[in-house]
Formats: C-alpha cells, structure tokens, sequence
C-alpha cells in the first residue's frame, strides 16, 4: 500500500473515530455487596456532548429496587440519602460515583452478589438518552482508583457505531 492510499484511508475514517466519544460513556463500573440484601454500583460517567445530561435513574434485575444515593454529613453524622432529582453530568464533564459519595444502590438483591459476577444496569439519562453498563462484583475493591488502568464496565451508547 504506497503511503498516499494509506492516509487516505486514515482521512476516510477519521469521522468514524470522533462518533466513537459522542455522547454518554461509562468507565469503571464495578459492584459491591456488604450483605445479602444490598450493593452498591460505582462508576465515573463521561459527558462528551456539548449540552448538560442528568442520570435520572438506573434499572437492574438484580435488585427489587435501584436509587440514587450520595452521602451526607449532617450534624456530625454521615448519612446515606436517598437523591430523586438524579445527578447531572454538565456538557464535557466527568461525574464520579464512588464510595463514600453519589453511588447507585441495589435494594433488595435477587441474588447474592459473588466476586466476579455481573450485573446488567440500564442507566436513563433523558433526554441524553439511555446506556446498557454491566458491572463485574468485586467486593475486595476498596474504591478510589477509577481511571487508573481498570477497563471493567466500559460501555458506549445505543447510539455509538464505532464498533466496541
């Protein structure tokens, strides 16, 4: 292939590389179970359109029910709460959901959660629209090292053609 044809190619799909990052992604997401009725889903969420998206809720069959939590420190006392308005992710932004802050809770799991399952989350960003993330169980991670060589729960948008 003379380099002439090899950069034309290169120039043919460079459209195709910039639809790769267009939208929400999802980096990282892994789960963790203290007891048999409840875990929890951490995540770092990726806004690479150019307007504001809010994850309004999150789905799985792993659970009766999934909130949105973040910790709060009221009074001296840090308490886990319930947040119903979602978590938005401006236009550009990460959002980070770890341990001891925004988190996504199972409620009542409908089955134990063993290291190195997966659980299936659809997770509802309106308007931004929705993502399929599964998460693999480690409940041996002590959280905090999202971006730091994990590729566990890499996920892209319904609408995301790149081939991952």
């Amino acid at each position: 292939m003379t380099k002439l044809a090899f950069f034309a190619g290169a120039i043919a799909l460079a459209p195709l590389s910039a639809l790769a990052h267009d939208g929400m992604h999802v980096n990282d997401a892994y789960a963790r179970s203290a007891n048999p009725m409840t875990g929890a889903v951490f995540m770092e969420l990726e806004n690479h359109r150019e307007v504001d998206c809010t994850l309004l809720s999150v789905a799985s069959d792993a659970a009766e029910r999934v909130e949105l939590h973040t910790h709060l420190h009221e009074d001296g006392v840090m308490k886990m709460v319930h947040v119903e308005e979602g978590f938005p992710i401006p236009a550009g932004e990460t959002r980070l959901l770890d341990r001891g802050g925004d988190h996504v809770m199972l409620l009542g799991l409908t089955r134990p959660l063993a290291d190195g399952d997966v659980v299936r989350l659809t997770l509802d960003f309106g308007d931004c629209g929705s993502e399929e993330v599964e998460a693999v169980v480690d409940n041996q991670r002590m959280g905090g090292d999202h971006g730091e060589g994990h590729d566990h729960g890499h996920a892209h948008g319904k609408d995301d053609h790149s081939g991952h």
